[in-house]
């Protein structure tokens, strides 16, 4: 079960071998059915998630090889060890769906429960919801965004519980297939026609910024290092400069000022983390940022700070013209474990100091001369129905990320995954600023307009597209899809009842 559940992360970004999944969940229901008790059937999908997941999150061994003098012996356990803890996850709907009679009701119950404990992976320390399974129809391109246009109804959750019912369909037979093919045709109609007849635009009177999202590509050991600060804020700098002056000469002389392309302000933004020090402490350097951005309506920029109780704090600040002064900060409220922050169950210590503090949560910053803009730090874009403060829906999305702690791996690419699925849930833009890539641009149905790929250096100069209307999942959230898997659920339980209260059966 172990090599099945790892030949099924395949079906992941950015491989996208989607049809391993009608080969891997089905031997792990025949497993099931011939599993002697529920425990045993527990005991097989812990194996087959304990495979998935630490194949699918192999690329975690690059964080710890960045620090091997210090935790060598984490290397072989590093991504074991976190697929360890999400086990639970896939043992418990093994082990719920045993109860049930065999037959479709029992694939029935699986793909239910497996949905509902995929979804309760935001529970787990801080959470870590990495690779739904409905992320696999990300396809890259044009049939990518066809396919994930239903997660504005019912969001990535709800793709995986269709994913679930599509994966376990060749047990069914000559029906099953049928069902397969009559719900691709569907599935793809209507995401063609979503993106044929495009939605309602929003109504913010200010149109969306021109964004320069500044990828500095500096090699996470370099940072470590912090021999080379001064290169790097230089390195910043002159991009920053170059950016905002290409954006500027596409622009027009508009009557509030020098503005970006069609007449829009401008605004920069650099990376997680990217500033070599504690920029609300530096006045100097503020000032050299903005200098360097002269033109723009504003810069983004990722730092770290400590706050009134010396807790250290990962945070992005808003910075305005002429001198730097701070028009906003906002603090990362998703915190990676044993990144981060330290999980009191870990008997010996791999977060330095004591890590950091979390954020209140999301916001939306209001900053003069542009558009609400919802900021989010790294990490926290994974959360489907928890990157937008319902109560103050901004106008654009702006991420802001550090991968280079994973190399050039899957996990960049997985992360990425995870921005686009936000901008089809939410309707809304996304500008992701990221230090050695990959740095990119999607609108509000999750199509790539830009991008910055991987360990390259440079600027992307882009128009960000404008919001669309909420759509039925951002009014709703994650209430969607539970309620889909619970309407599954109670289906899969009153097939196996009439199965049992069928003569001669049992």
């Amino acid at each position: 079960m172990l090599l099945v559940g790892a030949l099924g992360a395949l079906a992941l970004p950015p491989v996208h071998l989607v049809p391993v999944m009608a080969l891997c969940f089905p031997i792990l229901m025949r497993m099931i059915d011939a599993a002697p008790d529920w425990r045993v059937a527990a005991r097989r999908g812990f194996m087959f998630g304990l495979g998935m997941h630490t194949a699918g999150l192999y690329w975690l061994t690059d964080a710890i090889m960045l620090r091997a003098d210090a935790f060598w012996w984490l290397v072989p356990l590093a991504s074991p060890g976190c697929a360890l803890i999400l086990t639970p996850t896939t043992a418990i709907p093994a082990a719920l769906s045993r109860l049930v009679p065999a037959g479709m009701a029992r694939g029935l119950v699986l793909a239910a429960t497996w949905t509902l404990a995929d979804m309760m992976r935001v529970f787990i320390f801080s959470g870590f919801p990495w690779n739904p399974p409905g992320s696999i129809w990300e396809f890259p391109g044009r049939a990518g965004d066809v396919m994930i246009q239903p997660a504005a109804w019912i969001g990535v959750d709800g793709l995986t519980l269709l994913t679930m019912v599509l994966a376990l369909a060749p047990l069914w037979g000559r029906r099953g297939w049928m069902a397969i093919a009559a719900t691709l045709l569907l599935w793809a109609g209507v995401g063609t026609a979503r993106l044929s007849f495009p939605a309602r635009q929003g109504h913010d009177a200010r149109p969306n910024p021109v964004v320069v999202l500044v990828q500095g590509n500096v090699p996470e050991a370099e940072k470590m290092a912090g021999n080379e600060d001064v290169a790097i804020f230089r390195r910043y700098l002159a991009l920053t400069h170059d950016g905002v002056g290409q954006a500027l000469s596409q622009g027009t002389q508009g009557t509030q000022g020098t503005q970006g392309t069609q007449g829009r302000p401008v605004v920069f933004a650099w990376p997680e983390s990217a500033f070599p020090g504690l920029l609300l402490e530096d006045a100097i350097a503020r000032r050299m940022i903005m200098q360097a951005g002269r033109g723009a309506v504003a810069g983004v920029i990722g730092t770290l700070r400590q706050d009134e109780q010396d807790r250290w704090r990962n945070s992005m600040a808003v910075l305005l013209p002429p001198d730097g002064q701070v028009g906003g900060v906002y603090d990362k409220s998703h915190l990676v474990p044993f990144g981060e922050y330290q999980p009191a169950l870990l008997p010996f210590h791999v977060v330095p100091g004591d890590g950091m503090a979390a954020g209140g949560g999301v916001r939306t910053w209001h900053v003069p001369g542009i558009a609400p803009v919802g900021p989010l730090i790294c990490y926290e874009v994974i959360f489907s129905g928890q990157t937008v403060d319902a109560h103050d829906r901004p106008a654009w999305l702006l991420n802001s990320t550090n991968d280079g702690w994973y190399g050039d791996s899957a996990g960049p690419r997985q992360h990425l995954a995870a921005v686009r699925m936000r901008a089809v849930e939410e309707g809304l833009p996304v500008a992701r600023a990221a230090n050695t890539g990959i740095s990119a641009i999607f609108d509000g149905y999750g199509h790539e307009v830009a991008r910055l790929g991987w360990d390259r250096t440079g600027v992307i100069v882009r128009a960000m597209p404008d919001a669309l209307s909420p759509p039925f999942f951002a009014r709703w959230g994650r209430t969607v899809p539970v309620l889909l898997a619970f309407g599954l659920l109670g289906a899969g339980l009153v097939a196996g009842w009439r199965n049992r209260a069928a003569p001669g059966r049992s």
